[in-house]
């Protein structure tokens, strides 16, 4: 008997590292990197006309964002996939889990052209204290090495006055790294826009933000801890700063215009990972669910078009308290009830 069905458990068994190396293989097809002219492809075919919001965001005003970090990369898996709303709190979240590929979703067309602004400063600095330089416009301290804490990297420029000549310079340098080095058909609106949002950072300076809603200003933003008192900001260590920089360099991170209750732009990002193999790791929604109103069907339907299996979660936000992770399937499953 036990003759016969050998051979049924060795084909069973066959077929089960079969369909392993499938998944994996699947699985791996998000790529290493994108090419310049299928990243602007993703923008511009995911993207949803702009929104209106009826705050001004540029930097974020969520003091707790760190508090679900522990938690976070407890339960986050390696190499998987990203998506998450605003500006540069998800440089933090992404940091910290390290995706294959990241998209940033967010209603008003100044947020994705902020993140493009991100990305040629991203590949222009190569450590934080140039980061810090040329995203402020200010020349970078002499003795300023990169080893320096984050709280002296800070402590270190906002004593350094503002730079209109250099933050011409500068803006010369990202305009024509997102238009001539990329090849990305931004239009003059598009341009005017983008310099507008990069003065915005030469005026308010490192240590406050008033041109951004309930904004702490950067400092305070990168000098946050969880609650266990660490501190896990994309601007915290070398490490965290290089793998941004990296995805950047390699247009793995990619900023859509999109309303989360949309036809286009969740259910693209959704498609995409589902077409190569992956699902959903981390969503991050800040507190977006709070102006949804009378479209929650249509967002309860993008969060169950996504691709996600167990370990897929929502961090979901509300103003005054800490973020909590939810899984997806929960979340859905609840929903539909």
């Amino acid at each position: 008997m036990r003759l016969k069905t050998a051979p049924i458990i060795v084909f069973a068994l066959s077929l089960f590292l079969s369909s392993l190396m499938f998944i994996s293989r699947a699985a791996e097809t998000i790529p290493a990197e994108i090419s310049d002219g299928d990243f602007w492809k993703m923008v511009s075919g995911f993207s949803e006309p702009d929104g209106y919001f009826q705050y001004e965001i540029v930097t974020s005003n969520e003091v707790s964002y760190q508090y679900v970090m522990p938690e976070l990369v407890r339960v986050a898996k390696p190499g998987g996939t990203y998506l998450g709303v605003g500006p540069e709190q998800n440089f933090t979240y992404i940091a910290a889990i390290q995706p294959k590929i990241a998209f940033i979703i967010d209603i008003r067309r100044d947020m994705m052209l902020e993140h493009l602004m991100y990305k040629a400063v991203f590949e222009m600095s190569p450590d934080r204290a140039a980061f810090l330089s040329n995203l402020f416009s200010r020349k970078r301290p002499a003795d300023l090495t990169d080893d320096a804490s984050v709280r002296t990297l800070f402590q270190a420029y906002a004593a350094v006055p503002a730079d209109k000549i250099l933050a011409e310079e500068k803006l010369k340098e990202i305009l024509g790294r997102l238009k001539t080095t990329h090849k990305f058909p931004l239009t003059q609106e598009d341009e005017a826009r983008i310099r507008r949002i990069y003065l915005l950072f030469l005026r308010e300076g490192v240590m406050s933000f008033s041109s951004s809603f309930l904004s702490p200003g950067y400092a305070t933003l990168m000098t946050l801890t969880d609650y266990q008192g660490k501190n896990w900001s994309y601007l915290a260590t070398k490490e965290s700063y290089d793998r941004i920089r990296a995805m950047h360099q390699k247009n793995l991170i990619i900023p859509l215009v999109g309303d989360f209750a949309g036809p286009t732009a969740i259910r693209s990002a959704g498609k995409y990972i589902r077409d190569h193999g992956g699902s959903v790791g981390i969503f991050y929604l800040s507190n977006v669910e709070d102006y949804i109103g009378a479209k929650w069907p249509a967002y309860v339907a993008n969060i169950a078009s996504l691709p996600a299996d167990q370990s897929s979660m929502l961090i979901r936000w509300n103003i005054g308290s800490s973020p909590i992770l939810v899984p997806i399937t929960d979340f859905v499953r609840r929903q539909s009830r």
